[in-house]
């Protein structure tokens, strides 16, 4: 009955800076980075809809389960071939884990927060319902309007560039800061 809030607490004190510390840390980030770039970059492009779900510190083993087993190298390609709407695996959520394609055709659960915003469709409302259970990361690029967004504890950042997309999962996978405790900018894109 207590699940997702049960899921919750745990999340939150998997975000203390002790356990942070102890979390193994990934030694090349910039170039899954890129490739996260450049494969969300070319599906905005091509209005083709995705959602790529980045583990950090909590495990998404229940999430990966849920899909079709891929462990394979981040490569740009593998992500764009499997969100093409002729491909099997192109619903769904890809999850990255420790720098590897751990899953594709992934169930996530979607967001019941009631103050989203109308505009927000299924794929939106599932990345959000995903990072508010856990501190994974999700891009998501809108199939109707193709732009690229992010996902991060239960609110979203709408209409990244390339640039803005890599310096953001920069702060969130590289630095692993969490989006609690980073500077507010002037002028960013909007938070919802």
């Amino acid at each position: 009955i207590f699940q997702a809030d049960i899921r919750r607490a745990l999340a939150h004190f998997g975000r203390t800076p002790f356990f942070r510390l102890l979390s193994r840390r990934a030694e090349n980030d910039d170039d899954m980075i890129e490739e996260l770039v450049v494969a969300s970059t070319m599906l905005a492009e091509r209005k083709t809809g995705a959602i790529i779900a980045v583990e950090r510190a909590i495990g998404l083993r229940n999430y990966i389960e849920s899909g079709i087993p891929l462990d394979a190298t981040i490569t740009h390609d593998l992500i764009v071939s499997v969100f093409q709407k002729t491909a099997p695996l192109h619903d769904g959520a890809v999850i990255v884990q420790e720098q590897r394609v751990a899953a594709a055709a992934c169930f996530l659960p979607l967001t019941v927060n009631p103050q989203l915003s109308r505009e927000l469709g299924s794929r939106h409302r599932a990345a959000i319902g995903l990072t508010e259970e856990n501190d994974a990361v999700a891009i998501i690029v809108s199939e109707e309007t193709g732009t690229i967004s992010l996902a991060i504890e239960g609110q979203v950042e709408r209409g990244l560039n390339a640039v803005r997309l890599r310096q953001r999962l920069k702060e969130l996978i590289h630095e692993g800061r969490p989006a609690a405790v980073r500077p507010a900018r002037q002028g960013g894109p909007e938070r919802r």
